[in-house]
């Protein structure tokens, strides 16, 4: 009796010992990756390491435009949030990549500026102006065809009348940050940016706003892709739309999320 009362204790340890083993070859929680808009660099970076000093996995942050962002996840990147500079894309993904359930919400907005070099006297051009205000310079504006921000300016400046005079004149870039950083260099004398991007680099100033209703409503649309298996990114997301996380937005230049049922809850195509 004695002995089999020590084989058991023995199988019972030896079992123990397996089931030790195997909870400690388990691979490390792997934190997630968030794939956001250029123009949300600092913002998400703040908000990612507030997060991580609450005792959570800090994020891994990949910045770029909004459609090479969405080209990425719909191509197998392993993305658990995607923030978005416009419903566009977003749209472009949900149909092409599902999402989670309930996970799509706008986190926020922003505006649009025409932006010089600080040490540039140059003001915002007269309707008929553009073309002696660029002097033999160029005016840098991201992608108006793949890039949220460069179909915002394009946008803006038909509206006010100035497209003409500058499509011959204008430097593309690959997204927002890019054509900020053509201006803080002094590469080019004008550029079209948001206004969160003029507030993060003090080599450019602000010469003039955009009228809002020259583009459709700048919206930030942030979700997770169904596919994500990775634990805490919900939480996350949550946080990005508490009031704590929004204040975070705020400090960069962000606009707050439209109010539910407003007119500028839903961005309009064009």
């Amino acid at each position: 009796m004695r002995d089999a009362m020590r084989i058991i204790a023995a199988a019972l340890a030896f079992f123990a010992t397996l089931s030790l083993a195997a909870c400690g070859s388990q691979p490390e929680p792997r934190a997630p990756l968030v794939l956001a808009a250029a123009s949300t660099q600092e913002a998400m970076t703040e908000a990612a390491k507030t997060w991580a000093a609450k005792g959570n996995l800090e994020p891994t942050l990949s910045f770029a435009g909004s459609g090479a962002l969405a080209r990425q996840i719909a191509t197998g990147a392993p993305a658990d949030l995607f923030v978005s500079a416009d419903t566009r894309w977003m749209d472009w993904l949900d149909s092409t990549v599902p999402l989670r359930e309930g996970s799509r919400a706008i986190v926020a907005t922003n505006s649009l500026v025409l932006i010089a070099p600080n040490d540039s006297d140059v003001s915002f051009p007269a309707k008929g102006d553009w073309a002696d205000a660029l002097g033999n310079g160029r005016l840098a504006i991201a992608d108006p065809i793949a890039v949220p921000a460069g179909r915002y300016g394009k946008a803006a400046l038909i509206s006010i009348g100035a497209w003409d005079q500058v499509k011959d004149k204008v430097a593309q870039t690959a997204d927002v940050r890019a054509a900020l950083n053509l201006v803080s260099r002094g590469d080019a004398p004008l550029g079209v940016v948001y206004s969160s991007d003029a507030v993060a680099d003090h080599g450019v100033r602000i010469v003039g706003r955009f009228p809002d209703e020259s583009h459709a409503p700048i919206t930030y649309p942030i979700a997770i892709p169904a596919r994500s298996q990775t634990e805490g990114i919900e939480e996350f997301r949550d946080f990005l739309l508490s009031p704590e996380g929004q204040s975070i937005f705020a400090k960069y230049g962000f606009g707050p999320p439209p109010i539910e049922g407003s007119a500028e809850e839903a961005e309009p195509e064009g």
